[in-house]
């Protein structure tokens, strides 16, 4: 479980393809802690972490994955740990399991955000609940 609340901008520095695609990815507040079987939130996807190194960590990430987040295309990525018992509740209750792609469709400077989804995915939607983009939590208006 996560809260939505990014904690690092992290960089995706290396990506190689296969059955599954291997992602390693430098953060160094996430990686500081992390140990391999841990979950960190890369852009709201719920990963497990596979190895670390320095300031690097390593995720498997299946076929299914990649084609239903931005994860094919990213090269910088929100990144948050799980949460503890112990962790501020500051967002909300995110699983990190990902259905979809959104379409950025308007930003105002007030802060409302316009986003197009899937018309599958709309009738999940309710006014003032909650939905994650690219892993931030934030409510739903309308």
């Amino acid at each position: 479980m996560f809260t939505g609340i990014v904690e690092e901008l992290g960089e995706v520095v290396a990506a190689n393809p296969g059955a599954t695609t291997r992602l390693t990815i430098r953060g160094p507040l996430v990686v500081s802690d992390a140990a391999e079987g841990d979950s960190i939130s890369v852009n709201g996807v719920c990963l497990t972490v596979t190895g670390t190194a320095g300031d690097t960590f390593t995720v498997d990430v299946v076929a299914e994955t990649m084609g239903r987040t931005s994860l094919r295309d990213a090269t910088r990525v929100n990144l948050e740990r799980a949460a503890t018992p112990q962790t501020r509740l500051g967002g909300h209750l995110v699983q990190g399991h990902v259905d979809g792609v959104g379409t950025l469709l308007e930003r105002t400077p007030e802060a409302v955000v316009r986003i197009g989804l899937p018309p599958e995915l709309a009738r999940y939607l309710v006014d003032k609940g909650s939905i994650t983009v690219d892993g931030i939590s934030l409510t739903v208006v309308e």
